[in-house]
């Protein structure tokens, strides 16, 4: 398993499950990074991601990338 910050842009992939604290994991969750959710990366640059996550784009840091697991996305 790989984590959202591993991931190089242009490709998407399906949330498998979210490490870190509860409060994060329910903010993410708000944000639409819920469990089996689809994310294309679209930026992976050298301090912060740009993903997009149900057709609105998002900006994470990689320690927020990186609480979140992901599986190669079957579309």
């Amino acid at each position: 398993m790989r984590t959202l910050a591993e991931i190089p842009a242009g490709t998407t992939v399906t949330v498998s499950h979210l490490d870190s604290h509860p409060d994060t994991c329910n903010r993410l969750r708000e944000f639409g990074f819920c469990e089996n959710a689809t994310i294309r990366c679209v930026s992976n640059g050298s301090s912060q991601l740009i993903c997009e996550v149900c057709n609105t784009r998002v900006g994470l840091n990689y320690t927020t990338a990186n609480a979140i697991v992901v599986l190669p996305s079957h579309e």
